[in-house]
C-alpha cells in the first residue's frame, strides 16, 4: 500500500489479522475475539488449531477468515506433524495457515529441507484454495538468511511471506519488510507482524509494502484512526 494519509478505518481493518495465541486464552477471550473481528471487519482472527472448530462457528456468515498458525510458535515439530496439522485445519474450516519455518535447519544451512516443509504446505493450501502464509522469525536471522528465505519463497510462492510469530525476541521492524520487499517485489505479499500496536506502527509497516498485519490490538489502532467521538 502506497498511500495510508487517507486510508479509513475499514480500509485499515481489512489489512488486521486480529490474533489471540496466548496458551491462557479462554472460551469466552475467543468469542470476544470473533465478536471484534465482526464489528470492525477485520481481514481474519489468527489463532491456535485447536480452536478452529470453535471460532468457526463464531464467525459463520461473518465474511471474516481463520488463521490456523501451524508448528506455532517454535517451528521444531517435523515437516509430517506440520503438514497434518495443518491439513486438520483446513479440514475443521481454516482458510488461511501461518506456519513457523525451521530455524535450526535454516541455521545449518539444509536450504533443501526448508524448501520442501515450504513446497508441501504451501501446496496443500493451494489445492484446498486456503492462504499459505510462512513466517520467517526475523529476529533470530541476520539479514543474508532473510534474503535465502525470500530467495525460496520466490521459488515456492506461498501468499504471504511474515515477519514474525511475536513470541521471539523482536517483532516487524520497517527495515524487513523493506527488505523482504525489495527481494519479492509484487510476486509474494508481506505480513508484518510482533510489535505492532499502534497507529502510527500500523501505516508504516503499510507504506513500507506490507498488506497484511498481525496485532492483538487491531481493536484500539482502528479507535485511534477513528479519532474521539466528538
Amino acid at each position: 500500500m502506497s498511500d495510508t494519509k487517507m486510508i479509513s478505518a475499514e480500509e485499515l481493518a481489512a489489512c488486521i489479522d486480529h490474533t489471540l495465541l496466548k496458551a491462557q486464552a479462554t472460551r469466552a477471550d475467543l468469542e470476544k475475539l470473533c465478536a471484534e473481528a465482526v464489528q470492525y471487519g477485520f481481514a481474519s482472527i489468527a489463532i491456535n488449531p485447536a480452536q478452529v472448530a470453535f471460532c468457526l462457528k463464531q464467525l459463520e456468515g461473518s465474511g471474516v477468515r481463520l488463521s490456523a498458525c501451524v508448528g506455532f510458535p517454535l517451528g521444531q515439530n517435523i515437516k509430517d506433524l506440520k503438514f497434518l496439522e495443518a491439513m486438520n485445519a483446513i479440514e475443521e474450516g481454516a482458510n488461511e495457515i501461518d506456519y513457523v519455518i525451521n530455524l535450526t535447519e535454516l541455521k545449518a544451512k539444509n536450504l533443501r529441507y526448508i524448501e520442501d516443509e515450504m513446497n508441501s504446505i504451501v501446496l496443500l493450501c493451494r489445492v484446498n484454495h486456503v492462504l499459505s502464509k510462512v513466517i520467517f522469525e526475523n529476529c533470530y536471522l541476520s539479514d543474508e538468511e532473510k534474503g535465502e528465505l525470500c530467495r525460496i519463497a520466490l521459488a515456492v510462492r506461498p501468499d504471504f511471506i511474515k515477519t514474525s510469530t511475536g513470541f521471539g525476541t523482536g517483532g516487524a521492524t520497517l527495515e524487513d519488510v523493506r527488505l523482504m520487499k525489495d527481494i519479492v517485489g509484487d510476486k509474494i505479499k508481506i505480513k508484518a507482524a510482533g510489535g505492532i500496536r499502534d497507529l502510527k506502527t500500523a501505516l508504516a509497516m503499510l507504506d513500507c509494502g506490507a498488506e497484511r498485519l498481525g496485532s492483538s490490538v487491531g481493536v484500539a489502532i482502528i479507535e485511534e484512526l477513528k479519532g474521539p467521538v466528538s
